[in-house]
């Protein structure tokens, strides 16, 4: 594909993909006079600010430790976080607050994004993960704007559908000042797509570099409201559609062994809390929302529908399977887990944490499991082993200990850029 056929879509797509973040929009209760800037409107920024896009809730909280690193760096710049959905945007506001400036990123027409980078005038950009966006990034090396792709990741999914679009990607990759890849897999696939060889270096996983999940200092006292001291509780966190029956199964068969045992259910999205409540009902089991306060009864399973509060949920529980990977969607974070020091559980398909699924494994603090009935059996034996759940756990804080460094990394360019004589 070819930049004004691209281009031409995109226009085409526009109605439909604003239409899309007006519905989420309104669900998040985002003020009328900001969804302008999805089409490059907006509030000014003091000139020569620090531009970094974290599209969504799970990118927003990779970049958290960069932005904060960033933020004390160089705390007399202007400092805009953009995101692509409010539900990033919530994230960031109770992460950081007043920190930094928030904006949604414009859709990726010539337009918007003219208007947002003449508005903006940023000194540099830090895009985390993987979004490639065609007209922003020519936006940006047109304007004079260096732009890092940093925490740069591929799954082996990804590359496919980017081939098919070779030389739209290439050309985009070259409108990039350096691309700082998770791993040498992702940094080997960035070059395959075309990214200039001197400009693709190994950065490091923003991941490992964060702090402790959000709340998980709150971990004891929920631990305290849903389950009598003894009795066991796991978590299921990040569970996408198409894992609710394993959840449920798997629950049911901890129970066998451990009746009173409570789930910690914490879906992905937020469209998902709906329907996990009430699958956990009409599975029989005494459920309950985290939303509704104070805990009036005993109860088998709390769904997690509240928003970064992920901590709270793994430091309250003794063992966590982390989802998106009983089904083929490439899997979730599971640093998070290990970080607290809890056993992690995962199902096969885990190619978007591939590098951390790895390392983990090598060191004994997790265990991959092939569906319900052996997550059902994985859970029900570390439930049972206070002392293996101590030794995974262990091994788990140290890989993410030795990994941390991709922070400083970016530190490193962007100063290049920032302190230049």
């Amino acid at each position: 594909m070819r930049p004004a056929l691209y281009t031409l879509m995109m226009r085409l797509a526009a109605p439909w993909l604003l239409a899309r973040l007006i519905r989420r929009a309104r669900s998040n209760q985002v003020p009328l006079r900001r969804w302008r800037e999805w089409l490059g409107g907006g509030e000014g920024i003091s000139p020569g600010a620090i531009w970094m896009h974290a599209a969504s809730v799970g990118e927003v909280e990779a970049a958290l430790p960069l932005a904060r690193a960033l933020r004390d760096q160089y705390p007399d710049r202007a400092f805009l976080v953009t995101t692509t959905t409010p539900e990033g945007a919530t994230r960031l506001d109770a992460a950081l607050g007043d920190a930094v400036a928030h904006q949604f990123l414009p859709l990726d027409l010539p337009g918007s994004v003219r208007r947002f980078l003449v508005r903006i005038r940023p000194v540099v950009a830090v895009v985390v993960e993987t979004e490639l966006w065609p007209n922003l990034y020519r936006a940006c090396e047109r304007y004079g704007i260096p732009l890092l792709l940093v925490s740069a990741r591929l799954s082996p999914r990804s590359l496919p559908r980017y081939r098919r679009l070779q030389p739209l990607v290439a050309d985009t990759l070259a409108r990039v000042r350096v691309i700082l890849a998770q791993d040498e897999a992702a940094a080997e696939g960035f070059r395959t797509l075309g990214g200039p060889d001197v400009r693709v270096q190994v950065g490091g996983n923003l991941k490992f570099d964060r702090l402790l999940p959000p709340g998980h200092e709150q971990g004891a006292d929920m631990r305290c409201q849903i389950a009598p001291a003894g009795v066991p509780v796991w978590a299921a966190v990040s569970t996408r559609e198409g894992e609710d029956e394993a959840v449920l199964a798997a629950h049911r068969s901890v129970r066998e062994r451990y009746p009173d045992a409570v789930l910690l259910w914490v879906p992905r999205h937020r469209e998902r809390f709906g329907p996990a409540f009430q699958a956990a009902r009409a599975a029989g089991f005494r459920v309950a929302l985290r939303s509704s306060g104070p805990l009036q009864e005993p109860l088998d399973v709390l769904v997690g529908d509240t928003l970064g509060e992920i901590g709270v949920y793994l430091a309250a529980a003794d063992v966590a399977f982390v989802g998106g990977s009983l089904v083929p969607l490439g899997g979730q974070n599971v640093l998070e887990p290990a970080a607290l020091g809890r056993p992690v559980l995962v199902g096969p398909n885990t190619a978007h944490f591939a590098f951390a699924v790895e390392r983990l494994l090598v060191a004994g603090a997790l265990w991959e499991v092939a569906d319900a009935p052996e997550l059902g059996k994985a859970l029900t034996q570390l439930l049972g082993d206070a002392n293996q759940r101590e030794r995974m756990g262990q091994s788990g804080q140290s890989v993410v200990e030795s990994g941390r460094g991709a922070v400083a990394r970016v530190l490193q360019e962007v100063g290049s850029i920032l302190e230049k004589p």
